[in-house]
């Protein structure tokens, strides 16, 4: 008789039937243990308010039909800008039909391969100071590793789209003030649960518009700067440039500087809030599982973190695939809303026009029915025909079809390259009495934070 494997931290799902009333209670809470277990094992599940229908789809050729087979049929949610307006604007995030088009006809060419490959060393040179701002935490007391790797993010952020450090003051300062802005933000929003028309005020609290003003305010004045280094001749050829200059193909106009502050705002708050979520997830599996650690650790001596080359991707294929596992486990974003165009008809149910069609990477990622020993953790499985087939099916923490995130590429080396950074140089280790406990509001972050011991390693 063998002992049960030990299992990644998971929510408990909630018992049984409950009210709307104590639904949205529960929601407010926690997105993910608001939901009832059944889920985990069902194609599909509606849920139905006294102002909308809602419909869960977890079936991949429902999932695929929505993103990648009929997109434009399903536009986002108005429900989803609801809580974000403040903050993101008009952003590419939140905007449907040709808004959305135009504002991807700008910003994709920024994110192609050969670009990743221009912006990596600034990658390089947060990932080797994230290694060095953990060097006086180094002394195996306990620590709260979110606030490391949101530090860490941000400073890609800021480095590869401006050219600046976090260390900037405006860019110190729009990270300060997005910590505050978190607090203040709710999950949901009243415009996202009542059929309010658009001129009906939306009753944000004051401190997240307060918040949201100063970061848009502190964008505004390093995209007005760019700006002005651009008419000059004298910017740096990174990310905020090649977007600021790329003129939409189909009107030749390219973005003023209220739409670059709506652009840069979402590549803040996805490209950071979402990297620093799956990069704590994964350094605190690695802790669970320190066979693994010492696995990507050995793989990481293969590059000396001195020299900068792009190839040393090629050589972390096992830090990838920890990667990998750690956002099937617990994917950045656990749920996408989508809204039905026209009447539909899923799994032989008429879904009306104006549904809600929910898609959970959360749900699909953990599926009974389609992954093998979905709740463990087993970065092998990657290289397995069944999980290759899975990661085709039913595998999407950065969306899918026309409207996958436009940084994927980009996560993708920053993720690794980091992990395998911090792996080589130090040992992370459990802090028994703090075991961590997912909880989803915009991002699948820790309840109580996520608490880990770092020492040296020899």
């Amino acid at each position: 008789m063998t002992d049960a494997p030990l299992l990644p931290p998971k929510p408990p799902a909630r018992p049984g039937k409950v009210s709307l009333w104590r639904y949205m209670k529960l929601f407010r809470r926690d997105i993910l243990s608001a939901q009832p277990a059944h889920l985990y094992r069902a194609w599909m599940a509606e849920f139905r308010t006294p102002f909308f229908r809602s419909f869960m789809c977890n079936d991949p050729e429902l999932v695929d039909l929505v993103l990648k087979g009929r997109p434009d049929d399903f536009p986002k949610s108005d429900r989803v800008r609801e809580g974000l307006a403040p903050l993101l604007g008009n952003s590419v995030f939140i905007t449907n039909g040709e808004t959305w088009k135009r504002q991807r006809r700008i910003i994709d060419p920024a994110f192609e391969g050969g670009r990743v490959r221009e912006v990596f060393p600034a990658m390089w040179d947060a990932g080797v100071a994230c290694v060095n701002r953990l060097a006086p935490l180094a002394d195996g007391q306990p620590v709260e590793i979110e606030a490391q790797t949101s530090h860490a993010a941000a400073d890609v952020i800021f480095r590869t789209l401006f050219s600046i450090p976090i260390e900037h003051e405006v860019a110190g300062a729009v990270f300060d003030r997005f910590k505050d802005h978190q607090r203040t933000a709710p999950v949901v929003n009243l415009g996202a649960i009542l059929p309010l028309p658009r001129w009906f005020p939306r009753f944000h609290r004051r401190e997240t518009k307060d918040t949201a003003r100063d970061i848009r305010t502190l964008i505004t004045q390093l995209t007005a700067e760019r700006m002005e280094a651009i008419r000059a001749g004298t910017a740096p050829d990174d990310l905020a440039t090649k977007i600021m200059t790329t003129p939409d193909p189909e009107t030749g106009a390219c973005f003023d500087t209220e739409e670059m502050v709506d652009q840069v705002a979402i590549f803040f708050l996805a490209g950071h809030e979402t990297s620093a979520s799956a990069l704590a997830w994964a350094l605190y599996l690695l802790a669970m599982y320190p066979n693994w650690q010492d696995r990507v650790a050995e793989e990481a001596l293969q590059f000396d973190p001195e020299k900068i080359y792009f190839s040393t991707m090629s050589k972390l294929k096992l830090s990838r695939d920890v990667f990998r596992e750690s956002m099937r486990l617990y994917p950045p974003v656990p749920m996408m809303v989508r809204e039905a165009a026209c009447p539909e008809e899923f799994r032989k149910r008429d879904v009306p026009k104006g549904s809600q069609v929910v898609l959970s990477p959360w749900h699909l990622h953990r599926h009974e029915r389609i992954w093998d020993r979905p709740d463990e953790f087993d970065p092998g499985r990657f290289q397995t025909p069944e999980g290759k087939q899975c990661m085709r099916d039913a595998y999407m923490p950065f969306s899918a079809g026309q409207r996958v995130c436009p940084g994927s590429a980009f996560a993708m080396i920053e993720g690794p390259l980091i992990l395998s950074l911090l792996v080589r140089e130090y040992r992370f280790e459990l802090v028994e009495d703090r075991p961590a406990m997912p909880v989803a509001h915009l991002t699948v972050r820790g309840k109580d934070g996520i608490w880990l011991k770092i020492t040296r390693r020899e």
